[in-house]
């Protein structure tokens, strides 16, 4: 079976990262996003991938060229324009030659979703359209989806109040679709899935919803893209953190060749590389490759991207810095900041929920 993996957009929310690096391209404990939604398609059988790309495809035609990759095959989709959610499903399906049953994935959200169990799903409803279905504690940021006793949509109510919202139960971003849905969707313009195709499946009674407990993360903010660094170094998501990553003792993963004379305080992950100095201290962090944690150090609950250096005395909370970053000697940095890729910060640079550039 083929996918579509929706990639297209520019991240702003997650800016300054994203000015120069693709959200999908963000690394995940080391990891790009990409390569983790793409290792869980691949882990259901997904044998063809095409990747929708608007914002800066060189890096994704970089990292992930067409060809084959081990178990599948990647091809590329460049949007000339933004296409909408379905005009790129659209899009992607006519360069990637879809003519049977296939899924469509946004690239921003990490599940852990039976992807088998939601197309046999569909294959047994007999749906034009299938979407998996997750609850969320507050509905009021989604649209929430409505069902009969057969999981048949019957409606969707967009943003609901969460006093007024008769369900939690929201869209989660992977369907399967029958080529017949294609051909609601007018080539060249941008067209919403969401707002103008869906609604026109559901008055033909074609749409089903597959409702699933799986982990599940919209990563599209600064707190979820953090959230989803720690899911994965705390054990709320199973195995280890890096597919290559070793637990040196219990909460503490190491990736490749490091040098730690500081503590660590678990649960921690350092890759390869990096360099952790003496009288630093690290708790419930990410230290990615390359990185140089100098002495004395205080960082907690916090992401460092790859090659980003960190001055002598440095304290840093809940925040993320981006790669090849250079934090001075003294800063504070705290309360969910963001420090872009290349940002250079003075010594004694105070940063409480800023965002540098």
């Amino acid at each position: 079976m083929k996918a579509v993996v929706l990639v297209g957009g520019e991240g702003t929310r997650l800016r300054p990262l994203t000015l120069s690096t693709p959200k999908q391209m963000l690394p995940i404990v080391d990891l790009p996003m990409i390569v983790r939604v793409i290792n869980h398609l691949a882990t259901y059988g997904i044998e063809e991938i095409i990747l929708s790309l608007g914002y800066r495809p060189e890096a994704f035609v970089s990292l992930l060229p067409e060809g084959r990759h081990g178990s599948f095959t990647i091809k590329h989709a460049v949007e000339t324009e933004p296409l909408g959610t379905a005009g790129a499903i659209r899009f992607a399906a006519d360069k990637g030659g879809i003519d049977t049953t296939f899924v469509a994935v946004n690239g921003d959200v990490l599940s852990d979703l039976d992807i088998s169990k939601l197309i046999e799903f569909h294959i047994a409803h007999k749906a034009q359209a299938t979407l998996s279905l997750t609850p969320v504690d507050d509905p009021s940021a989604y649209g929430v989806v409505v069902t009969d006793s057969n999981s048949q949509v019957l409606s969707f109510i967009e943003k609901p109040s969460r006093e007024t919202a008769s369900s939690n139960w929201i869209n989660a971003g992977t369907y399967v679709l029958e080529p017949e849905v294609l051909e609601r969707i007018q080539p060249g313009r941008a067209v919403s899935i969401e707002r103008e195709i869906f609604p026109a499946v559901v008055n033909e009674g074609g749409l089903y919803a597959f409702p699933s407990d799986a982990y599940w993360l919209d990563t599209g903010t600064p707190s979820c893209l953090l959230r989803a660094n720690m899911d994965l170094i705390d054990g709320t998501r199973g195995g280890p953190p890096h597919p290559n990553a070793r637990e040196h003792s219990p909460g503490i993963w190491l990736h490749g060749s490091s040098i730690i004379k500081g503590e660590l305080i678990p649960p921690c992950f350092v890759g390869d590389g990096a360099v952790v100095e003496k009288g630093a201290i690290l708790e419930r962090s990410v230290v990615g490759r390359g990185v140089h944690v100098q002495q004395n150090v205080k960082a907690s609950n916090c992401v460092l991207l790859e090659k980003s250096s960190i001055g002598e005395g440095t304290s840093i909370r809940d925040s993320i810095i981006g790669e090849r970053a250079f934090l001075g000697a003294g800063s504070v940095i705290s309360g969910l900041s963001v420090v872009g890729c290349d940002a250079i910060l003075e010594p004694g640079t105070h940063l409480q929920s800023g965002r540098v550039p």
